[in-house]
């Protein structure tokens, strides 16, 4: 248990990582001449590096060990951030595409080990675990967020890139000296359970949940703070504001969610953690002042809290070889197509505006109560018959 302890600070640097784009945005000034289509592209070029990270990570992890993949992967993420730095604008946007392709995949690495490091105690206990994986992952983004925004004004925008690029390298130096006890690689599901999962309902219902909700995640952290500069006119500090609000919320809902998971019926939490970022996300469409926005982030902010527990809480009863690393069969999938839904929203805004930013996370929002829905008719009609 050990590993999985230090390994979970993985999450953190990961959440890190992730969610710097959506406050870098900013910082290259994007809300003053927005090109929606390279936007799409930045959020692109960063999560084709975290696939190609993880896909790199799983033979590095056997023959390597964990500590190998979290440090590598820091490693990366901080040369990734340097480029970054080095191609500001006005320079060419094609070099930051190569540094968000590099910081994703020490994203993507750092991410697939910590998933790894975790296992042990995701067996004891799959929502616990994975509430304390998503706690740190949050607290890596509103970090982000809240380096950003307190000092956009103050360093140039090199500066807050070496400045994030800190956090990697320190973390590069506690993992390149980490010791794991145990090295839990675990063992992916071989291609004919995956392929046999693709016969299941439950499981394609499912990776069809985590698509659409991870998704919604990704879709508003990356796109809040740019949204509300061009939709209502608000500084950039403003805006970074309200993307820490929204990633502080999200942190304190998945440390409440922890106390309240024993105490609340599973059930009526779920129904609320849908239809809470539902309104949200209409909200957000509709309102022009400070009161609307955070009414929306926090509902917003509340309800992701709230759904990843329980889902994966349910994964974990129907499908015991489900782990939380990054390529575990069906769900490979659905997490990997989550993750084109920030980038996708950039070619969208191109073609009908940046109002379908809160559009996208509505319409996931939706389908996540429908697959809900159908998880549980799906689970009534294949349980055995009661006896009368």
């Amino acid at each position: 248990m050990a590993g999985a302890r230090r390994g979970l600070w993985g999450f953190y640097i990961a959440g890190l990582l992730m969610a710097s784009l959506g406050a870098l945005l900013l910082a290259w000034r994007h809300h003053i001449a927005p090109d929606f289509i390279i936007i799409g592209t930045y959020f692109l070029a960063q999560n084709l590096g975290v696939l190609v990270g993880s896909l790199i990570a799983q033979p590095l992890l056997k023959r390597k060990g964990i500590a190998f993949g979290l440090w590598a992967g820091c490693l990366a993420a901080a040369a990734g951030l340097l480029i970054l730095a080095g191609f500001a604008p006005p320079l060419h946007w094609a070099g930051r595409l190569a540094g968000l392709l590099i910081m994703g995949i020490g994203a993507g690495s750092v991410h697939s080990a910590a998933s790894h490091a975790i296992a042990p105690a995701y067996e004891l206990d799959s929502a616990s675990t994975m509430t304390l994986a998503g706690t740190l992952y949050t607290l890596g983004g509103l970090t982000s967020a809240l380096v950003v925004g307190g000092i956009f004004f103050a360093y140039t925008v090199p500066s807050i890139l070496i400045f994030l690029a800190l956090a990697p390298l320190f973390a590069f130096g506690f993992f390149v000296r980490l010791q794991m006890p145990d090295d839990p690689v675990t063992a992916q599901p071989d291609w004919r359970q995956s392929i046999a999962d693709f016969k299941s309902p439950a499981a394609i219902l499912f990776a069809a949940l985590l698509f659409f909700q991870f998704g919604n995640e990704g879709a508003v952290a990356g796109w809040l703070a740019i949204y509300l500069s061009q939709r209502l006119g608000w500084s950039p500090a403003t805006s970074l504001s309200i993307l820490g609000l929204y990633w502080f919320v999200l942190l304190l809902g998945r440390l409440l969610g922890q106390r309240i998971l024993p105490h609340v019926p599973h059930g009526r939490l779920l129904a609320g953690a849908v239809l809470g970022p539902m309104f949200a996300c209409l909200i957000l469409s509709f309102t022009d002042n400070l009161f609307g926005v955070i009414t929306g982030t926090v509902l917003a902010a509340a309800g992701f809290a709230l759904i990843l527990p329980l889902v994966v809480e349910k994964i974990g009863d129907r499908f015991p070889y489900f782990h939380p690393g990054f390529f575990s069969g069906i769900f490979s999938l659905a997490m990997t197509g989550g993750l084109l839904a920030p980038a996708s929203l950039g070619y969208f805004a191109h073609w009908l505006g940046v109002g379908v930013v809160m559009g996208l996370p509505l319409f996931g929002s939706i389908m996540v109560a429908v697959l809900l829905m159908m998880i549980w008719l799906e689970s009534r009609l294949s349980s055995p018959s009661r006896k009368p």
